[in-house]
């Protein structure tokens, strides 16, 4: 996995290739939360200890690309 930084530039995920707004603000923090927590519940099944923080871990793995965010049409201009 790539190094991560303590403040990634978030702009990547929040907007498109072309500049367009792809995903809100919402759903960014919502998607984060959820993968932190997948990553922190499957650490702890298998006994093993982080030595990242999950969120930090989740960002980077949103940012590596090895997830991506999908929100309904209804949410995307909020």
């Amino acid at each position: 996995m790539a190094d991560t930084n303590f403040n990634p530039d978030l702009k990547t995920l929040l907007e498109g290739e072309a500049g367009e707004k792809s995903i809100s603000r919402y759903s960014l923090v919502s998607a984060t939360a959820k993968l932190a927590r997948e990553i922190s519940d499957e650490a702890n099944a298998e006994g093993e200890i982080l030595t990242e923080k999950p969120v930090s871990l989740a960002l980077g793995k949103l940012l590596d690309g090895d997830y991506t965010i999908e929100e309904p049409d209804e949410i995307k201009d909020l």
